[in-house]
C-alpha cells in the first residue's frame, strides 16, 4: 500500500506548460531584438525592462511637447504678409467673430476676409479659445481692429492653444489606440512605446499644425478615437467619435465610407445583427443633432430678438445659395425660416463646390494632369462627374473588403487606402489633405510587424513623400529650415533615407520584392534630393515660373498612387482574399 502512489514523484507539467508560453503571443521584446536596428529604438532601449507604460508614457509626453513647442517659436503661415495674411489670422479671425458675433451671423460676417468655412464644432472651439485668450488680453480677438494682428503674446497664446488642443484630444487618443491596436498582434510594451513616439513625432503634423498654424491634430485625434473604439468593439462609441471629427473639419470625409463600410459589416458578418445596426444609426443622427443643436437655436433666439444674420443688406432677402429649388416653397417670413437659412448657409461654406477642382498645385490626379491637358477650359459640372467616379473606383475596393471583411487589423489599410483615394482623385484638395492618409498609415507601426523593415520602409516613404509635397506651401512662408530639420530627424530617427537604408532587406523577405522595393524608393528619394538642389540653385525660365513646383505635383502624385496601390495591396493581402502559398508565422513582434 505504500507505494500506491507514485503521483507526488511525477513531473508537474511544466514542459506543458513551457510550450504553451512559447505559442502565445506575449513574449519578452528580448528573445525577438538583440540589439537596436535604428535610433528611435537605441534610445529607448534602457526602457525594456520597464515594467508599466506609465514608467515610459510621461517621458514620451514631454519629449513630444518639447519638439512642439520649439517648432513652434520659427515663424507661421501669413506673418507680416498683408494684406490676407494667412491660416493663422483665419484661426484668430474666427475667435473674434465668433465671441463678439450672434450665432445667426457666424457664417454670414465679411465672407471675402477669412469667413468661416468649417462645420459647427471648429466654430465652437474657436468660441472657447477667444473666451480664454479675451480674459488676458481683450485686444486680440477686438473686433474689425485686430485683423493682421501680430503681437508676440499673441502668438505664444496661439500656439498654446494647439498644443493643449492636441494633449486633450490628438494625443490621449494616440495613446489609447496603439495601446490596443498593439495587443491585437501580442506585440511587445516597448516596441508599442518606440511607435508611438515615431507617430507622435511625425513631421507633416509638426509643420502644419505647430509651425504652418492650424488645428488639424483636434480632428484627427476624434479620428484615433474612432478607430480605438472599432477595435475595442464599441461601435457605437466610434459612430460618436467620428461624427465629432466631421464636425471638426469637413476634410474627415476621406474616411467616411471605410467609416460606413466597417461598421456596417460588423452589423452583417458573420450573422445580421439588427439591433447594432439601429443603436449605430440613432447614435449617428443623435451625434448630428446635438452637433447643429447651438447653431439652430442660435438662430431662433436671434430671430425672436430681431437680429438679423444679414445686417450687411437691405431689401428683400437673397435666394438661398444652394438648393435653390425650395426657395419656391418656403416663406421667408416664417418662423421656421432662419434655421432653414442657417444650415443651408453652413453647408454651403463647408462645401464651397463653386470653387472649381483645385485651387492650388497639389500632388494629387488632377493637378499632375493639368499639366498635360488643361482641365479648366472644361465645364465644371463634368469635371465634378469625373472627380466623382474617379473617386468612386479608387475607394471601392478596400470599402468592399474591409465591408466583407471586417477586422479589427485590417482597420488602418482601409482608412489609408480610402483617404489616399480621395486625396488622389476628390474635388478641391489641398496640400494639408496629405495628413489624412498619413494617419492612418503611420499608425500601421503600432501593429503586427510594424516596426519591421518592409512597413516601416513603406510608411517612411509615404511620410516623407507626403512631407516632401508640403514644401512649395512651407517655403513660401519661410518655414524651409523647420521642414528641413523635422524631416531629417524623423528620417534618422526611423533608420530612413536619405539618413539611412537601414529600412531596406530583411533575412525573411521575398528577395526581389525588397529589391525592386527599394530600387522604386531611391529613385523618389533621388528625385526629390535632385528636386531641392534645382529648386535652390536654378531660376525657372520666366515662361515657365512654376516649372519646379509643377515638377513636385507630378512626382508626388506618382508617389501618392503608390503609397495607395500598397495600402491596397496590403489589405488584400492581410484579408486573406487571396491566399498565400507560402504560410508565414504566426505573429512576429519586433
Amino acid at each position: 500500500m505504500a507505494s500506491a502512489s507514485p503521483s507526488p514523484h511525477k513531473p508537474r507539467r511544466k514542459t506543458k506548460k513551457t510550450a504553451h508560453l512559447d505559442s502565445t503571443v506575449h513574449v519578452k521584446p528580448e528573445a525577438l531584438i538583440r540589439t537596436p536596428s535604428f535610433p528611435l529604438a537605441a534610445f529607448l532601449w534602457p526602457a525594456r525592462s520597464s515594467l508599466s507604460q506609465w514608467e515610459v508614457l510621461p517621458l514620451i509626453l514631454m519629449v513630444v511637447g518639447l519638439f512642439r513647442w520649439a517648432a513652434g517659436l520659427w515663424g507661421y503661415s501669413g506673418f507680416q504678409n498683408p494684406p490676407m495674411f494667412g491660416d493663422y489670422e483665419a484661426q484668430r479671425h474666427w475667435m473674434e467673430i465668433t465671441t463678439h458675433l450672434p450665432i445667426s451671423q457666424w457664417y454670414f460676417h465679411d465672407l471675402q476676409w477669412w469667413g468661416l468655412d468649417y462645420p459647427p464644432l471648429t466654430a465652437y472651439h474657436s468660441w472657447l479659445l477667444g473666451k480664454v485668450g479675451s480674459l488676458i488680453d481683450p485686444s486680440w480677438f477686438a473686433l474689425y481692429t485686430s485683423r493682421g494682428l501680430d503681437d508676440p503674446t499673441l502668438k505664444v497664446f496661439m500656439r498654446a492653444t494647439v498644443i493643449v488642443s492636441e494633449y486633450l484630444i490628438y494625443i490621449p487618443a494616440a495613446v489609447i489606440f496603439v495601446r490596443r491596436y498593439s495587443r491585437l498582434f501580442g506585440v511587445a510594451q516597448w516596441t508599442a512605446s518606440v511607435a508611438l513616439v515615431a507617430i507622435l513625432m511625425q513631421p507633416a503634423t509638426i509643420l502644419i499644425d505647430h509651425v504652418h498654424f492650424q488645428y488639424n491634430t483636434v480632428m484627427l485625434g476624434f479620428v484615433l478615437a474612432s478607430m480605438s473604439s472599432m477595435v475595442a468593439g464599441r461601435y457605437m462609441w466610434a459612430s460618436i467619435f467620428f461624427v465629432a471629427a466631421l464636425g471638426f473639419k469637413q476634410m474627415a470625409l476621406y474616411y467616411a465610407p471605410a467609416v460606413f463600410a466597417f461598421l456596417l459589416g460588423s452589423c452583417t458578418f458573420p450573422r445580421i445583427n439588427i439591433g447594432r445596426l439601429m443603436g449605430i444609426a440613432a447614435v449617428t443622427l443623435a451625434s448630428f443633432v446635438v452637433l447643429v443643436l447651438p447653431i439652430v437655436i442660435g438662430a431662433l433666439y436671434d430671430a425672436s430678438r430681431g437680429i438679423d444674420s444679414r445686417p450687411d443688406l437691405d431689401g428683400p432677402r437673397p435666394s438661398l445659395p444652394i438648393f435653390t429649388f425650395l426657395s419656391a416653397y418656403l416663406d421667408t417670413e416664417a418662423s421656421y425660416y432662419p434655421v432653414v437659412e442657417q444650415l443651408v448657409q453652413m453647408i454651403h461654406r463647408v462645401f464651397p463646390f463653386a470653387r472649381g477642382l483645385f485651387e492650388d498645385k497639389v500632388a494629387n490626379f488632377w493637378c499632375a494632369a493639368n499639366v498635360v491637358i488643361k482641365l479648366r477650359k472644361y465645364p465644371t459640372e463634368l469635371l465634378q462627374r469625373i472627380s466623382l467616379l474617379a473617386t468612386l473606383a479608387a475607394i471601392t475596393p478596400p470599402c468592399a473588403i474591409i465591408f466583407f471583411k471586417p477586422r479589427k487589423e485590417l482597420l488602418p489599410y482601409a482608412f489609408s487606402a480610402t483617404a489616399w483615394g480621395f486625396f488622389l482623385f476628390s474635388y478641391q484638395v489641398h496640400e494639408k489633405s496629405a495628413l489624412l492618409p498619413l494617419l492612418p498609415m503611420t499608425v500601421l507601426l503600432a501593429g503586427k510587424q510594424g516596426l519591421g523593415k518592409d512597413i516601416r520602409s513603406w510608411v517612411g516613404f509615404g511620410n516623407l513623400v507626403g512631407v516632401w509635397t508640403m514644401f512649395p506651401l512651407l517655403q513660401r512662408v519661410g518655414l524651409r529650415v523647420p521642414y528641413a530639420v523635422l524631416s531629417l530627424l524623423w528620417a534618422y530617427l526611423l533608420g530612413l533615407p536619405p539618413v539611412s537604408t537601414s529600412a531596406y532587406f530583411e533575412d525573411d523577405q521575398n528577395i526581389w520584392t525588397q529589391w525592386l522595393t527599394a530600387i522604386v524608393h531611391g529613385l523618389f528619394f533621388v528625385a526629390m534630393g535632385a528636386w531641392h538642389v534645382l529648386d535652390l540653385s536654378v531660376t525657372p525660365p520666366p515662361d515657365k515660373p512654376d516649372l519646379w513646383v509643377v515638377a513636385n505635383v507630378g512626382i508626388g502624385a506618382a508617389g501618392s498612387a503608390l503609397c495607395y496601390l500598397w495600402c491596397l495591396g496590403k489589405l488584400v493581402q492581410e484579408s486573406g482574399i487571396i491566399q498565400r502559398s507560402s504560410p508565414g508565422s504566426k505573429v512576429k513582434t519586433t
